[in-house]
């Protein structure tokens, strides 16, 4: 983790800005900041971010404070991002951080659907930082600006009908059958799921849904490999998603560790769904890259979601990870002025 500053700094920069751009789309350099100084990237973090730094937008304006009366009719309502925002700013100041999330995961996470899942996955950035390193006025204001955003894209997802899934995670995401029509953005998409594997409906143990859930992010990051042509952006989430989760979960009380499992199964499976592609490809024959290659590799492409799916497949380390990742890159466009 970070040590030298650079990444309070860079957080401090961002928080100017608002959690999305053009009115639908995500701000991912919160996530993509963090996930460089994870890996030992700090030195290229403003870099990064200068190029990046086009693409920001100017913090959104208030409307009306939320309350703890009145939280429920502002949930999930976009226009409110700044007044969330300004909520959890206020109770991370007045209380332990890990007990506001405490609180609030179990009423945001029937709704980590919403921002194509990216306000958990910013989440799951913060909680890493917060857990890793010091508690920095940054570093809290960055858990508030990601659970703000959350609440206010908060979407849930009901009514699916359970199918007949798979005994392991690869198996059980095998097993998701495509949409039908696969056009339109994601809610579009989101609204055509209405069936899902079984995978992951009842796991009572606290440390076995941990032992599940690293199990789907590797199975998700390993699918990436042979499916991510399916849509090279939006089957990283199908990875990221429940791996934030997982990196939360250390924060959580674990009686929230079972239905943390399932939300982020129904996350990856439905992901699956919205993107999959009509056919795999052959596992590419790996040369012998390094971890640490792969992460530098990454940098130079600088694309956010490459970045974030690196991050990941770095968790795993492993040759069909590392391959994923470095798919990600030839799929991706490079980030550019």
């Amino acid at each position: 983790m970070d040590t030298t500053g650079v990444l309070d700094e860079a957080l401090g920069r961002l928080h100017r800005s608002g959690p999305e751009r053009l009115g639908r789309l995500t701000n991912h350099a919160p996530m993509a900041v963090e996930a460089l100084a994870a890996r030992g990237q700090a030195r290229s973090v403003h870099r990064w971010l200068d190029l990046y730094a086009p693409r920001l937008e100017e913090f959104p304006a208030a409307v009306e404070p939320v309350t703890e009366a009145g939280w429920r009719t502002a949930l999930g309502d976009p226009r409110r991002a700044a007044d969330w925002i300004a909520h959890f700013g206020r109770e991370i100041q007045e209380h332990p951080w890990r007990d506001v999330l405490a609180q609030w995961w179990p009423r945001l996470l029937p709704g980590m659907y919403g921002g194509s899942t990216h306000p958990v996955i910013r989440v799951g950035h913060a909680v890493r930082t917060l857990l890793a390193g010091d508690t920095t006025s940054p570093r809290l204001t960055e858990l508030a600006h990601g659970l703000g955003y959350w609440a206010a894209r908060h979407h849930t997802v009901t009514g699916l009908t359970p199918l007949p899934g798979g005994g392991s995670a690869a198996e059980a995401l095998d097993a998701v059958k495509p949409l039908a029509v696969r056009e339109g953005g994601f809610p579009a998409r989101l609204d055509r799921v209405r069936g899902l594997p079984v995978w992951a409906a009842t796991v009572p143990d606290p440390e076995e849904a941990r032992r599940r859930l690293t199990e789907l992010v590797r199975a998700a990051t390993h699918r990436y490999a042979t499916h991510g042509h399916g849509n090279e952006t939006m089957l990283v989430h199908a990875a990221t998603a429940p791996n934030a989760v997982l990196r939360t979960l250390p924060a959580l009380p674990r009686d929230l560790w079972g239905q943390s499992l399932r939300a982020a199964w129904t996350a990856s499976a439905a992901v699956t769904a919205m993107y999959a592609p009509d056919a795999p490809v052959p596992l590419a024959a790996t040369c012998a890259v390094t971890a640490e290659e792969v992460a530098e590799r990454a940098l130079a492409h600088g694309d956010e979601h490459v970045i974030k799916l690196t991050d990941t497949a770095l968790d795993f380390g492993d040759g069909t990870a590392l391959a994923a990742a470095l798919r990600a890159m030839e799929l991706s466009e490079p980030l550019r002025r």
